[in-house]
Order: C-alpha cells, then sequence, then structure tokens
C-alpha cells in the first residue's frame, strides 16, 4: 500500500492505495466526485478528464501514486459558491450539452485552455478539446460554448479595468504533465 495525499478542488486528501490504482478510481470510488466519468478506461474518450497542477489529464491513465503532493481539480469544484460557473453557464447558453455524459470532461479541458489562453481562437479551442469525444452534440457549439465565456470574462475584465491576458512567463509554462 502506498499513502498518496494531494489536494482535490482546495481540500486536503490522503488515501491508501495499491501501486495500481488509477486517479480515476481514487476520484469516482473513495472520494465519491462522480461527475469525472469513465467512458472508455484508454484515454482516448476524455470523459475523465481532471486537471492536474492546471494541466488537462485523463484520470484513467495516471496513477494514483503519480499525484501525490498534486493539486486537482474536478467538475466539482469548477461551481463557484455553488453557482455554475461562467463556463457552465455559456456551455448551457450555447446549447453545448445534451445527455451530459461528456461535459464534464469538455468543461475541464475548456477550464485548462481558459486558465493558459483566456481570448483562444476556435482553432485553439478545437485543439484543447481534440481529446474529449461527443456523440450528441457536434462540436460547433462547444467551440461557441468556450468563446462564450471567454469573451464573458474578457468583458467582466474590461469593464473591472482589470486585463484578462496571461501574462508571457504564464505562457511559457508549458505542460506540466
Amino acid at each position: 500500500m502506498h499513502t498518496v495525499s494531494f489536494r482535490i478542488n482546495g481540500e486536503s486528501q490522503t488515501v491508501s492505495v495499491v501501486a495500481t490504482t488509477t486517479l480515476l478510481e481514487v476520484i469516482r470510488d473513495r472520494l465519491h466526485l462522480t461527475g469525472t466519468k469513465e467512458g472508455c478506461g484508454i484515454g482516448e474518450c476524455g470523459a475523465c478528464t481532471v486537471l492536474l497542477d492546471g494541466a488537462p489529464v485523463t484520470a484513467c491513465l495516471i496513477l494514483a501514486v503519480e499525484v501525490d503532493g498534486a493539486s486537482i481539480e474536478t467538475i466539482e469544484g469548477e461551481a463557484e459558491n455553488g453557482r455554475l460557473s461562467a463556463l457552465q453557464q455559456a456551455f448551457i447558453d450555447a446549447g453545448a450539452v445534451q445527455c451530459g455524459f461528456c461535459t464534464p470532461g469538455m468543461i475541464m479541458s475548456a477550464r485548462g485552455l481558459l486558465n493558459r489562453n483566456p481570448d483562444p481562437t476556435d482553432e485553439e479551442i478545437v485543439e484543447a478539446i481534440a481529446g474529449n469525444l461527443c456523440r450528441c452534440t457536434g462540436y460547433e457549439s462547444i467551440v461557441a460554448a468556450v468563446k462564450l465565456a471567454a469573451n464573458r470574462a474578457q468583458k467582466r475584465s474590461e469593464e473591472a479595468g482589470r486585463p484578462l491576458r496571461a501574462t508571457a512567463s504564464e505562457d511559457e509554462g508549458g505542460d506540466r504533465r
């Protein structure tokens, strides 16, 4: 058994796991955060996407022992004070949800993109969600939702008099995993 400590959605957690336990198993089975879905189990569908130290990853491919000391964000952490985040609301407003199975993973991939690039192009959005499969909506409404969230955030930022664009040093951070 291995003891693993990490932060998930801002809360400290410590779990004991065998070496083959995946992050997805810990999230769903141990922590009962069931918004993160298991689709394919081989990292192809993106339904289990979470942010690991800010970068989108498929939780079914990450071993729990690899996240010791890390910070993890799941769809449950996306809400703000019990209310949908602006990104979640944009998915609803743009009609980017139907059955909802892929939506948590799509939102987490989009969140990872918007955290590092608050004003993405359509091409950058398509690239960011390329690892997420959706069989219901098609991708146009999903791209529109991410653009809507980015535009709304830009407008709020301008109204508050704060620049939204990531700094050059933040842009150079690259992939963490």
